[in-house]
Formats: C-alpha cells, structure tokens, sequence
C-alpha cells in the first residue's frame, strides 16, 4: 500500500482525498472535531508539495445536511489556504455513492489527478468514493489511515501478554465476532456496557428493563470460557442496568495492572448519565498507566477520553495510547484484518 510520501513532483496536480468529517454538529458548530484534526496532517503535507486539494466527505446518512459549518471549522482549526483547498459537495447526495456506482466513480475520478483515502472510519463500506475511486486514479494512503492499521493490527500479530480485551455498548450481532476471536487471542475479555445485559441473562440473573438483543447470538456456546469475566454487580436506576458497579470497577483495575496490552471498545455503561461513572472512572485509570500499550476503539469512547489528552500533541500525557478513529470499521478490522477500502489501495 503506497502512502503519501511516495508521491512526487505534485505541484499543481489535483488530490481528491476522502476525509471523514462526519461530526455532531449543534446549532452550527461542531461538538466533536477528533476526526477533522486526525486528518489535517495529511492535508498539510499535501498543500505544502503544492497540490490543489478536493475534500470529500459525508455529512449525515441521507446527504441533505449542508457542510457549511464543517467546512467553516475546518479552515478555522487548520489555517490552510482557502485558495488551494476546497470542498466537494456532501457526498452522499448522490445516489452513485452509496451503490458504489462505476460511472458515477468515473465522473468523480475525472476532477482529480490522483486519489488519497484519509478516512479509515468508513473504509469498512464498499462506496464509489471509497472503493471504486481508489481504482481509478493513482491511490494513496494518508497518514492517519497507516497509523489505524498499523496500530490496531498490533492486537492480532503477535499481542503483547497479558493481553486484556474491554468489550462494551451495545450492537451485538458487530461483536460477537470479535468476542469469539479475541477469546483466542487475549487472555481476559471483560464484557459491559449493554453486551453484559445478554450475558447476565443467559446466566439467569435477573435484569428487568435493562437493553438486551433479543436474537440467540449463541451465547451458551462461550459462556462457559474461563476467559469473560463479567460484572460482578450493577448500578441500576427504575430497574434498568445503566452501568458497572463498584467491586466490578475494582476487578477491572485490577487487570489492566496485570496487563501489558488492552484493547478496549465501547463505553462501560450509559455514561451520557452523570450517575453512570464508571466509563470515565476507568478511562482516568487506564491512562495513568506506565509502559503499557493502549489501543481505544473510536466511536462514544472518545467522548470519555478527557479533553487535556486529545488536545495534547501525539498524546504526550499518555504516550503508549492510540485512538482510533474509526467506530464500525474499527470492528471491522479488528474481527477481519482489513477493510474495503484497504483492500482498494492494494
């Protein structure tokens, strides 16, 4: 897979890159910028070669949002030139996307000179601009794309030991797979968030309102791995299961201590709930640690990563951390090894 360093003599050629900067926004503003300013490296590298950059990106699921303020915080966060940067129209506007329509690709490749993917987060869906582009024009992986797949494949070519597995939220039917898998690769899977809920039911405890899959996703079938360790007690509030307890907390710290790699996906209870504390108690925890890897699925957890780590340049407060920023495509890659859009720069 070539990435953008490889690239020569780019001086006035045009680069199409596929961001993601498909980001909350309320009343105008973004919330959450995490994922415009993982980008901006690569941007940079290619506006200083002297390139005229196309960003491509989504904003919604139906493609009726308008990227107006995206791209007013986009220029605002990364100072980049406005004269040699702009912005494609919210790609899902058009219906050749998402059906990873050829002649719509061919339209979309005949504005560019060469292609640059620098959204890992939707490289898990198979659409014109993830997939049939990169094989229309000279393709390229940005700087951020390699990290996420360097970084995340450190879990399943030759992990760390001990190596602790954190599996929370919900979705069961996108993590079953990956239980399974790293069931053989770990050597703790510690399952909360509303995942717990189906596993504590299966073991026929009693947990009334709380969010459970109703589909058999064969739980009976590992239940029984010495591996899962499950919570021991709950916090519930009207008969809902809203997050782990207390001695479960004290378990948790306990194996992240023993462990020299944790991988950990999804938040530990409804953490939206400021009674729901845990998610962010263990988080504060976990990046005290010395000499440990790191490695954090995007998607909610980030919102629980405090705001003093993510701004700081590389993570210095916490230099063995990585965080990815994909949400479905980092699942993806961990259960599968690779992604659509991957497989489109080989």
């Amino acid at each position: 897979m070539r990435n953008i360093k490889q690239l020569k003599n780019i001086k006035g050629k045009r680069a199409l890159v596929r961001v993601d900067f498909n980001v909350p926004i309320k009343n105008g503003k973004v919330l959450d910028d995490f994922r415009i300013k993982q980008a901006i490296p690569s941007i940079k590298y290619l506006e200083k070669k002297g390139a005229k950059i196309i960003l491509i990106t989504h904003l919604g699921k139906d493609g009726s949002a308008s990227l107006e303020p995206v791209i007013k915080h986009f220029f605002k966060i990364s100072k980049c030139s406005k004269l040699q940067i702009s912005f494609f129209e919210n790609i899902r506007k058009f219906s050749g996307e998402e059906k990873n329509d050829l002649n719509f690709a061919k339209n979309l490749a005949k504005q560019g000179d060469f292609y640059v993917n620098e959204a890992f987060s939707v490289s898990h869906r198979a659409h014109a601009s993830v997939v049939s582009l990169a094989k229309l024009l000279p393709s390229y992986a940005g700087f951020q794309f390699e990290k996420e797949i360097k970084n995340l494949s450190k879990v399943f070519k030759n992990p760390k030991h001990p190596f602790l597995f954190i599996l929370g939220g919900a979705k069961f039917s996108t993590k079953m797979p990956l239980i399974k898998k790293y069931l053989k690769l770990a050597d703790s899977v510690f399952i909360g968030g509303a995942l717990a809920n189906d596993f504590l039911k299966a073991k026929g405890y009693e947990i009334g309102k709380s969010l459970v899959d109703e589909i058999d996703f064969g739980i009976k079938n590992i239940i029984k791995n010495k591996k899962i360790i499950l919570p021991e007690d709950v916090f519930v509030k009207d008969e809902i299961i809203l997050d782990i307890g207390e001695k479960s907390v004290k378990t948790l710290e306990n194996l992240i201590q023993k462990s020299k790699l944790i991988l950990w996906n999804g938040p530990l209870g409804k953490y939206e709930d400021e009674e729901a504390k845990a998610t962010k108690r263990i988080m504060n925890f976990l990046l005290k640690q010395k000499n440990k890897e790191i490695i954090l699925g995007g998607g909610d957890l980030v919102s629980c990563i405090p705001k003093s780590v993510l701004e700081s340049r590389n993570y210095k407060l916490a230099p063995n951390l990585f965080i990815s920023t994909g949400g479905g495509a980092t699942l993806d890659f961990l259960a599968n090894g690779t992604l659509p859009g991957i497989k489109a720069l080989k």
